[in-house]
């Protein structure tokens, strides 16, 4: 398999299923931010322990099933199509079960926190800006026309991003370092 093809040269790019749109297109701005926001996560997955490393390639794996969707426009060909993964469905719930269990060994949250803490939280903190950007760029794309993006793909990134923020604080947590309170002035 060839890395490059040359087919991009002129700034347009093919998309799964069929037909060529502008390298800055909606559709490709939100797909690149997703795959930017799979490799923070690979990032993050390194300074994370086993447990934490496992449920991180979890979501990694999710959002490669979230970029092939997105890679494949509505009117792409039925046979491609048939190539796509299954969304699965149980991927918002699951990030709500550990959100909600992780928050049980958490103090409670009075204040905004300072991204950072352990090496680990601090790359968490950077993947949930990435992810938000992300849920941005996919809401644009939605509001481009009826059937551009799947609304549970738009819940699982807006969750994502919720999970993300707490197993930044988990990792803190786990590694006996405090969230730093955001102080007004100080």
């Amino acid at each position: 398999m060839r890395i490059y093809t040359k087919t991009g040269d002129e700034g347009e790019t093919g998309l799964f299923g069929g037909g060529r749109v502008p390298k800055h297109a909606t559709r490709i701005a939100a797909y690149g931010e997703v795959d930017e926001l799979n490799s923070v996560l690979g990032w993050c997955a390194v300074a994370a322990d086993a447990p934490q490393a496992e449920v991180l390639h979890r979501e990694q794996r999710n959002l490669f099933t979230l970029g092939s969707f997105l890679a494949t426009p509505p009117e792409a060909r039925e046979g491609a199509k048939a190539y796509l993964p299954e969304w699965p469905e149980e991927a918002t719930p699951s990030l709500e079960k550990e959100v909600d269990q992780w928050q049980e060994a958490l103090p409670e949250l009075t204040a905004f926190i300072l991204p950072g803490g352990t090496e680990l939280a601090a790359r968490l903190h950077l993947a949930r800006t990435v992810c938000r950007r992300a849920e941005r760029q996919l809401v644009a794309l939605a509001q481009e026309g009826e059937n551009q993006v799947d609304a549970a793909h738009v819940r699982y990134l807006n969750r994502l991003s919720d999970w993300i923020f707490v197993l930044a604080r988990y990792a803190n947590h786990l590694a006996n370092t405090p969230d730093v309170p955001w102080a007004p002035g100080e």
